[in-house]
């Protein structure tokens, strides 16, 4: 008798058990938990591609300080008149014409008229 109790307990403890992990499985399984899951993860996916992101920044301009250190960037940009190239290297830079030299220019405004072409 004592075998036959166990048993019916042993039993009726495993159903409740069985039962128990269909009905959370089924309930994770409804496309409302599966939608809020799938958000989950997005937005923690965000974040680690957010702090990844930063990370990467955070290097690059630390590695940008260490090779301007070490080429000795670390100066001020130059003003507008120092960065122009002067006018030989640009002449030879656009081809050997001179740049401000209007007697060699190839196009005159004089003998071209923009409304003619209308």
């Amino acid at each position: 008798m004592f075998r036959r109790t166990f048993w019916f307990t042993a039993g009726a403890a495993a159903g409740v058990w069985a039962t128990t992990k269909v009905n959370r499985k089924l309930r994770e399984l409804t496309p409302e938990s599966l939608a809020a899951q799938a958000a989950n993860k997005a937005v923690e996916t965000g974040h680690r591609l957010k702090d990844f992101a930063l990370d990467v920044r955070a290097s690059m301009l630390q590695r940008e300080a260490e090779l301007g250190e070490a080429l000795g960037l670390d100066a001020p940009p130059p003003a507008e008149q120092e960065r122009e190239l002067p006018a030989a290297r640009r002449r030879a830079a656009l081809g050997g014409r001179p740049v401000d030299d209007p007697t060699t220019s190839s196009f005159s405004y004089k003998t071209h008229n923009r409304n003619e072409d209308h």
